[in-house]
């Protein structure tokens, strides 16, 4: 199982990863953060990230995944736009390969607003403890918030499929997007004894969920209305 989160800086990835995997098998967890490539993997982008996909029975989180792509690197001038177009036009056919060989993949998109992003920023700059998490490039990403939204939305009409969907957590607030992508991941996935979660009373009118079909985006979805038009997700 490969499960990616991609997002802004400050959305809570890594934070819902190590709440996803606190009480995992280690032997069973891959965490993946793969650091700045180099030229060779620059030029073999989807290469790279073959040597990061979960073996059979692993269970992969990758923090930022192959998407980095269509997303920060473009944002940032970190790739030329020959490598984004020649992604863009490979991501969605490598994808089916691997999921036809047995692999899941999901694809959470952590969504949050530009007042969000800068709260969460000025918090890291004036903690004592989180301080050094804050660095000049978050500036710059701040600063491109309107790019990095453009790229977003053509990643979302580009590479969603039918088999591997975005699933878009507003995440918004920190909590209530783990247990939402908690609870589709465990009603995604098959496993022994299973029992369908049922969203409880309270999280009713939350509407954290969001989908894009055919180059439309449905967002503010309660969990019902998710599960009621995803199965209408087409490949692009």
């Amino acid at each position: 199982v490969c499960i990616c989160f991609e997002g802004r800086d400050g959305a809570g990835k890594s934070s819902t990863i190590k709440f996803f995997s606190e009480y995992l098998i280690p032997k069973s967890l891959k965490y993946v953060h793969l650091g700045v490539p180099t030229k060779w993997e620059s030029s073999h982008w989807l290469q790279r990230w073959n040597k990061a996909l979960p073996k059979k029975g692993e269970i992969a989180f990758l923090d930022r995944s192959w998407y980095t792509r269509a997303l920060i690197e473009p944002v940032m001038g970190y790739c030329t736009e020959k490598q984004y177009r020649k992604f863009m036009n490979e991501v969605v056919p490598w994808e089916q390969d691997l999921i036809s060989r047995g692999m899941e993949i999901v694809k959470f998109y952590f969504s949050i607003s530009k007042d969000q992003q800068k709260i969460r920023f000025n918090a890291r700059k004036s903690s004592d403890l989180k301080y050094w998490k804050f660095s000049e490039n978050d500036s710059r990403v701040i600063d491109r918030f309107d790019s990095f939204t453009l790229y977003k939305e053509q990643m979302f009409e580009k590479t969603t499929h039918e088999i591997s969907p975005w699933i878009v957590i507003n995440a918004n607030n920190k909590m209530i997007a783990r247990l939402s992508a908690l609870r589709y991941l465990l009603n995604r996935i098959d496993y022994k004894d299973k029992k369908l979660l049922k969203p409880v009373k309270w999280s009713n009118n939350l509407n954290n969920f969001s989908i894009s079909i055919d180059g439309v985006l449905f967002d503010q979805l309660s969990y019902e209305q998710y599960q009621a038009i995803s199965k209408y997700a087409e490949v692009e």
